[in-house]
């Protein structure tokens, strides 16, 4: 039988019943759905994740007062941070910046605006840092910093609450009771992958979160960057030295203190992706083979409704490949067109993902030939009982079924 042919029988005995077919392919629709788009949005995330980390590049390290636990996301708590730790780490000679941070959430006015942010009191190296610099106006001094004063840079989100219609450089907000001026408006970063608003964030000197909002001595997290990230071990070793003394731990002794830079968080990432990767492979596959076991059961129905039919077919001259090939390609036709209608919802849903979450989402041109692949041999390896028992038929015993 020629494959025209038999692409048109099939065509024509699955529209006879769309209903029936629709239902048959669900499964696999909804597997192949599920990996173009979660492939498609975990890709954008990844790559989202790992633009921000080589534009900050493998200089930078963050250190907190935890200490791992050995469990890849459990950590206890160890002793604060100080100033005095961040000064003593300032002073190396493979450090090039070094930045104080302490963080809190307020309430923050302006006039009969007001708005819950996250207020994170830094140093001016914070900047150089994490390569994020005002967009309009200035950051603070590190005279501000010293003299704890109230000034503060912040993100376009609280420009746009806070300042609806007019500059916010040079004027004032209330951060609890301190009265704080606005000296410069941050660039926008977006969204992070985790759906958190990078811009909705007050930058203030960490002495005045410190002494005036917080009345605390301690510090969250030191933030930092060496000369190179070449100088990486020699700078760990040396962080390690100064903190070590400054907490008097003795030989032998864990850390109180966790050291993370972006060589190590890249690599926790690539571990939840891979993770992630093989759920996902989990769930496709059992969406998949019940997408299957449904086109192989209506196959069945459907080769004992078209009983005379194949009988006839053989009577005037089909053999039996030209049945069996006939069945499998009905089997193939329901399953790759279960396929590309499950590419089509994968891609929208993962487009649709994108808008709301800001992460680019990455049409994956591999995930669409693994997910057409699968779908044919799914439609291929379940089709072939069906097929097999039509093929086998007696032709009398056909031509007589009712």
């Amino acid at each position: 039988m020629q494959p025209f042919r038999s692409l048109t029988i099939a065509y024509r005995a699955i529209m006879s019943n769309k209903a029936r077919a629709m239902l048959t392919s669900l499964g696999v629709i909804i597997g192949v759905a599920a990996v173009v788009a979660l492939v498609s949005t975990t890709q954008g995330a990844s790559k989202m994740i790992n633009e921000q980390f080589e534009r900050l590049g493998g200089k930078s390290m963050l250190i907190t007062p935890v200490r791992p636990s050995g469990n890849l996301l459990k950590f206890t708590s160890g002793k604060p941070l100080t100033v005095k730790d961040a000064n003593a780490i300032r002073q190396l000679p493979d450090v090039e910046f070094v930045s104080e941070i302490i963080g809190t959430h307020k309430t923050v006015v302006h006039g009969k605006n007001q708005w819950v942010t996250r207020i994170l009191g830094v140093s001016r190296d914070f900047t150089f840092i994490n390569d994020w610099f005002p967009q309009t106006g200035t950051f603070f001094s590190a005279d501000d910093v010293e003299n704890s004063r109230p000034v503060c840079v912040i993100g376009t989100t609280i420009e746009e609450k806070l300042f609806t219609s007019t500059s916010a450089i040079g004027k004032k907000i209330r951060v609890e009771n301190i009265s704080c001026e606005v000296v410069g408006t941050m660039q926008k970063l977006g969204t992070k992958p985790s759906g958190a608003d990078q811009d909705d964030i007050i930058l203030m000197p960490y002495s005045t979160v410190q002494k005036r909002i917080l009345s605390v001595r301690n510090i969250s997290k030191i933030s930092l960057a060496v000369i190179s990230p070449e100088r990486i071990g020699t700078a760990l070793s040396e962080i390690n030295g100064v903190l070590r003394k400054n907490h008097k731990i003795g030989v032998g002794e864990e850390d109180d203190y966790s050291i993370r830079n972006n060589a190590q968080n890249l690599e926790r990432i690539a571990d939840v992706t891979r993770i992630l990767k093989i759920l996902l492979v989990s769930i496709a596959s059992i969406s998949l083979m019940v997408g299957g076991v449904g086109i192989m059961n209506i196959m069945l129905v459907s080769v004992t409704e078209r009983t005379r039919e194949i009988g006839i077919r053989m009577a005037v001259g089909a053999r039996q490949i030209d049945i069996q090939k006939q069945f499998l390609v009905e089997a193939l036709v329901l399953s790759l067109a279960g396929g590309a209608v499950g590419i089509v919802i994968g891609v929208a849903i993962s487009k649709t993902a994108s808008l709301f979450t800001g992460w680019p989402a990455e049409i994956s041109f591999s995930a669409i030939i693994i997910a057409c692949f699968f779908s044919a041999l799914v439609g291929v390896f379940f089709g072939l009982y069906p097929a097999h028992k039509a093929a086998k038929m007696n032709p009398v015993e056909a031509l007589r079924h009712e």
